[in-house]
């Protein structure tokens, strides 16, 4: 076997070849190094006696988890010393971070650790990052300078920690995943062009809130429940991680549909999941891999931020399962 590429040697590469700003290239490798440091720290979470929750509430109003905190600080550390990054925005942080002294041009936003309702039963979490860039530069920073549509990403990805440490990116140019070398300490790059498979017989909803569910998707959800007898003509399986990560780094792998749409339980949210920190940028991988990511009315990475912290409906995985439910939402 060859000798596998790293993140570092990726990331140059590409910088050599001009598809990479040597500046961003820089971010990448330190989100790299708070994922390693997260990861560790997961590890040894209950050794650590850093399980549970914490007396404190982010700014969405759920309850922090421990280690939502020390994942937060990781990356807070890793990316405030770059001087490539201007400012950070985070689901723990009520409003955007200035980087002190920062002279850079990028700003990357943050789920410092999806799914972390889930740490305390062992199930895998992750990082959710995206990075656009400063449209005035580190100069007189404010929330508004994020309020980019997700088509302005000029990177994105995920990280997910499970049986193995995963960090799936892309700045454009398709969708690579790197492993965690628990040796060496270094990603490596183990999947060099993701794509999504087009056909699919998996879908992952949250099942509990199918009272609630608008028409479109209980029509689509009863058509794949109808298995071989209905109108889809095959048997469709149901997977549900509970983490963003976990399922849709299972449908980049097997292709599927991941759905947190708009219901009635909340009429007032339009939807579970943040745009900017979670929609974006996985909508942006996912399509980069071949497949789409829509609300069911409208592309997500087309949507023009109201706020940091603004909730959307997702839908979201291989083309065309996404196509068929939108399709639904559109009177199909």
């Amino acid at each position: 076997m060859s000798e596998r590429v790293s993140l570092l040697q990726h990331l140059t590469q590409a910088a050599r070849a001009g598809q990479l700003d040597p500046a961003l290239a820089l971010v990448v490798q330190q989100i790299g190094a708070a994922s390693r440091e997260i990861s560790a720290a997961l590890a040894r979470s209950a050794l650590a006696g850093v399980l549970g929750a914490m007396d404190s509430a982010n700014a969405s109003g759920e309850t922090q988890k421990k280690l939502d905190v020390l994942s937060n600080d990781a990356f807070m550390q890793a990316l405030s010393w770059t001087g490539a990054v201007a400012g950070i925005a985070s689901e723990e942080l009520d409003g955007a971070y200035r980087v002190p002294g920062a002279s850079g041009g990028y700003l990357v936003l943050l789920d410092p650790l999806d799914g972390s309702s889930n740490i305390d039963v062992n199930i895998s979490v992750g990082s959710i990052f995206s990075i656009l860039r400063a449209p005035n530069g580190a100069a007189g920073l404010t929330d508004s300078d994020f309020l980019q549509p997700g088509s302005r990403q000029v990177l994105a990805g995920f990280t997910v920690y499970g049986p193995a440490t995963v960090m799936v990116l892309s700045f454009g140019h398709g969708v690579q995943g790197f492993t965690l070398d628990p040796v060496s300490g270094e990603f490596l790059l183990t999947q060099p062009d993701i794509r999504i498979p087009e056909r699919t017989s998996e879908y992952a909803i949250n099942a509990s809130n199918q009272r609630w569910w608008q028409p479109p998707v209980q029509r689509y959800v009863s058509e794949c429940m109808a298995g071989k007898e209905g109108p889809r003509g095959r048997d469709f399986n149901m997977r549900w991680v509970g983490s963003m990560v976990g399922d849709v780094y299972r449908l980049l792998t097997r292709g599927g549909i991941f759905m947190y749409p708009r219901d009635t339980k909340d009429p007032a949210k339009p939807g579970k999941l943040r745009l900017m920190y979670e929609a974006n940028p996985i909508g942006y991988v996912v399509e980069q891999a071949g497949g789409a990511a829509s609300t069911g009315y409208e592309r997500i990475l087309d949507m023009q931020p109201e706020k940091i912290h603004q909730r959307v409906a997702v839908i979201l995985g291989s083309k065309e399962e996404v196509d068929l439910v939108v399709s639904y939402h559109r009177g199909g």
